[in-house]
């Protein structure tokens, strides 16, 4: 049987809450082990119960939710977060990327594809809203047209320093397949997904799967 995912949501609206509870909880994996309005409070909350996974909402008063993403990261890197946001603003969807988020979401996503994304992310994927994808895309883009800009300017290479398969792997990271999905669709095990995602971190000088993925997607390698 799968394990049990725990679950955090942080989100000012209550409507909306409820609403991400009712359909999570269709889910038997995922349970909704607490909720916060706020972003301090979600913060405290992930240190206290220190869950699998915290849905966060970008627009919180008081501490927004990249402060509280980049709050709990610092915490623990290991709990996953998935901004989920109704806004795809470039430089939020930025700010989201440098604080180390693991999915960037859109609020209009079917609720069974967001269970499926969730469960992915648990498991090791990340994922990117295809409108978020293309956010980020163009920021990058105009990032490269301008001079003196911070960590995310790079020269385009075509030159990849990763194998064939090692892009193959991070292609389908960015389309939101785990680890499982991935040794499947390739017919190799678990353990040889991993060590290529080791090698692709160390290769790129990147700490996480998610900027191998928008690095990879800024150099053209993959889509």
């Amino acid at each position: 049987m799968s394990k049990e995912i725990k679950l955090i949501i942080v989100e000012d609206h209550a409507l909306t809450r409820i609403g991400l509870k009712t359909a999570l909880e269709e889910s038997h994996r995922i349970q909704v082990i607490a909720e916060a309005e706020y972003g301090e409070v979600g913060v405290k909350l992930a240190q206290d119960f220190e869950p699998d996974i915290v849905i966060m909402d970008l627009g919180l008063p008081n501490m927004n939710g990249i402060d509280a993403t980049r709050a709990i990261k610092d915490y623990n890197s290991d709990i996953k977060i998935l901004i989920l946001t109704s806004h795809d603003s470039e430089n939020e969807v930025m700010e989201a990327l440098k604080a180390n988020a693991d999915a960037y979401c859109m609020k209009d996503v079917n609720p069974a594809r967001l269970i499926s994304i969730i469960e992915g992310i648990v498991e090791g994927g990340v994922w990117l809203d295809p409108a978020i994808a293309k956010t980020v895309l163009n920021k990058i883009t105009s990032y490269d047209k301008m001079p003196n800009q911070d960590k995310f300017q790079e020269k385009k290479s075509d030159s990849s320093p990763l194998t064939e398969r090692e892009i193959e792997i991070l292609q389908l990271l960015a389309d939101g397949l785990n680890n499982i999905d991935i040794a499947g669709q390739l017919s190799v095990s678990q353990h040889t997904v991993k060590a290529h995602i080791c090698n692709i971190l160390q290769k790129l000088s990147v700490d996480d799967r998610t900027q191998a993925v928008v690095r990879a997607m800024r150099q053209g390698w993959i889509k």
